[in-house]
Parts: C-alpha cells; sequence; structure tokens
C-alpha cells in the first residue's frame, strides 16, 4: 500500500477495493474474482492518469514532499558504486544532513554531494529532515576543492525545504557558510552536474545546485521559499500556501520555461514513488548524457559556461 496524498483519494478507494477482492480470493478458497480485480484495476490506472494530467503545482509540492519518494541515500545505491564518504568540516562537527564523498558512476571517479531527508522517525531525526547547518556547507565545499584538485566531476542531489535556521546555524555561520559554498560551486574548474529530486528550497538548495546543468525530477519543485513561507509574508496566512504556490511558480515545467533549469527528467505515472528504480534509472542516464556533452571542455570553459548561465537568467525571457 502507498501512502496516498489528499487528492488521490479516488485511487485510493479503487485500490483498497482491490485489495479486499484478492484477500476475500484468498480466503474463501481461490474463488474466480479476477474479472473484477482486472476491471477495477483498469479503473485505478484510468483514475491515476487523470489526476496526474492535470496537477497544480499545490499538488506536485505535496508530490516532492512525499515521504516513501526516494531520496538521496537511495541514489546513491542505485547508481554510485565504491562509495566512500567523507564526514566533518573540519572546523566544528560533521552534519549528517548532507551526505558527500567519493564514489564511481558509470565506471568513472566522481565526486558526490547529496541532502538526505530521511525515511523514517529516527532516520528524519538523524538527518535533520535534510536541513543542513553550517557545517554541512563547509563539508561540500571540502569536497568540492577535493574534487576540484583531482578533477573530478561534480554530481549534486538536492532534497530540502531550505537550510536549517536555528539559533544555533546562524551563530556559527549559516548564510557565510551557504555563501561560500555557492562561491565554491561558481568556481570549479570541473564538471558539475545538479539534479533536484525532491524539493529544492531557498539558499540551502542553491548551495549545492549552482551548475553547469540542473534539471528536475518530473514532479519536483524548486523556490526561494517554501510556499508556506511566501503565504505568511504575503498574506499572514500561512494556508494560502496553494495560492503562493501557483504564484511563485515553482514546478520543473514553470522553470524550465523560464530558462532556470536545463532539462526535466520523466516521472512513473503516479510519481517517483511509484516506481523508484525507474525513476532513478531515468536521473542516472540524464547525469551520464550531461558529463558527456561537458566532457571535452577544459577547466576555464566549464568555469565561464557556469558563470555566463546564471548570469543570463531573467534577462532572455
Amino acid at each position: 500500500m502507498y501512502n496516498y496524498l489528499d487528492f488521490e483519494k479516488p485511487v485510493a478507494d479503487l485500490e483498497g477495493q482491490i485489495l479486499e477482492l484478492k484477500k476475500l480470493s484468498q480466503e474463501s478458497g481461490g474463488v474466480e474474482m479476477s474479472d473484477e480485480i482486472s476491471r477495477l484495476e483498469r479503473r485505478s490506472a484510468d483514475a491515476l492518469k487523470d489526476l496526474y494530467r492535470k496537477l497544480t503545482p499545490w499538488q506536485k509540492a505535496q508530490i516532492a514532499r512525499h515521504p516513501d519518494r526516494p531520496h538521496c541515500l537511495d541514489y546513491l545505491k542505485r547508481l554510485f558504486t565504491e562509495f566512500t564518504p567523507l564526514a566533518g568540516d573540519r572546523k566544528f562537527s560533521e552534519d549528517e544532513a548532507i551526505q558527500a564523498g567519493f564514489a564511481r558512476f558509470k565506471g568513472e571517479a566522481v565526486a558526490i554531494i547529496g541532502q538526505e531527508k530521511g525515511a523514517d522517525t529516527k532516520s528524519r531525526l538523524k538527518h535533520n529532515f535534510g536541513s543542513a547547518r553550517p557545517e554541512g556547507y563547509r563539508k561540500a565545499v571540502r569536497i568540492m576543492e577535493l574534487a576540484d584538485r583531482f578533477g573530478l566531476p561534480v554530481i549534486t542531489l538536492v532534497d530540502t525545504a531550505g537550510a536549517y535556521p536555528g539559533v544555533s546555524a546562524e551563530e556559527r555561520g549559516q548564510a557565510e557558510a551557504i555563501a561560500r559554498s555557492t562561491a565554491a560551486s561558481l568556481n570549479l574548474r570541473v564538471p558539475m552536474v545538479s539534479v533536484i529530486i525532491g524539493e529544492g528550497g531557498s539558499g540551502g538548495a542553491i548551495a549545492i545546485a549552482t551548475a553547469n546543468r540542473v534539471y528536475m525530477l518530473e514532479h519536483s519543485i524548486y523556490s526561494v521559499i517554501s510556499p508556506e513561507g511566501a503565504a505568511s509574508i504575503l498574506w499572514r496566512d500561512s494556508t494560502r500556501a496553494r495560492d503562493a504556490a501557483t504564484a511563485m511558480r515553482i514546478t520543473a515545467q514553470d522553470l524550465y520555461e523560464l530558462k532556470i533549469i536545463d532539462g526535466i527528467i520523466p516521472e512513473p505515472m503516479g510519481g517517483a514513488h511509484r516506481g523508484k528504480e525507474a525513476a532513478m534509472d531515468a536521473t542516472g542516464d540524464t547525469i551520464e548524457a550531461a558529463l558527456k556533452s561537458m566532457a571535452g571542455m577544459d577547466g576555464d570553459a566549464l568555469k565561464n559556461d557556469r558563470r555566463s548561465k546564471y548570469l543570463a537568467i531573467g534577462r532572455n525571457l
């Protein structure tokens, strides 16, 4: 069973009926119900297609935050081999919200940095729900500098509601750490590819997403502030997050049209959580194609390409 979102109730009802019929068939000694089950399965598939054909920005935000959506560690296990994690920022401590290290991708050595939200209560607390503290961004800078020194491409997986806004983080220089991580991304002389795999929120996301190529999964979101935060500022009413999501243009489709991202990675029908392996494999294929497209570029060209990309945002609309 899936964790159904509010707008998926018609599908939840149908799939609940299918499960009941399958259970009844088993308990009654194999009473033939295959025709009815098949009919309901077709209805469920059609209902799911109908829902996902006309998603609103707020519904996409809900999908991007789905608890069963594949997270950074899932991608690491699926797409990378020989992953060697590195911990600590050499200044204060380790930050579990950002997972980073070196690995092999399609046989080639790469540096990998990603934000991990966690999959259950224990792991979410361990990873601070994907909201990194300053030491997390300083660790990211450390990995980038090592990658630059050894000529390794950098791949980042973005999935955060934003950097941790607590007093302790501010005391240790949260804004400065984010700025230095963004600057480190811009100054790299190696290829950098970023993928927003779920939620890309504010400076906490851009700190590791200032890449040569930026992609988004079909139902991910990317914004300067959460819809709830924007609604609180604009209307002093966080319940108007639905309106804010529409006004902010946070979807992959909007951002591709605005030329902020370079491409959209398709998800299985019903979202990445309904076909995790397919979604992760499609992401891997996109990353591989992006790295190949930059294979012949030297350090200066890569650096200038990245800077030109961000200077052009908003100018060619």
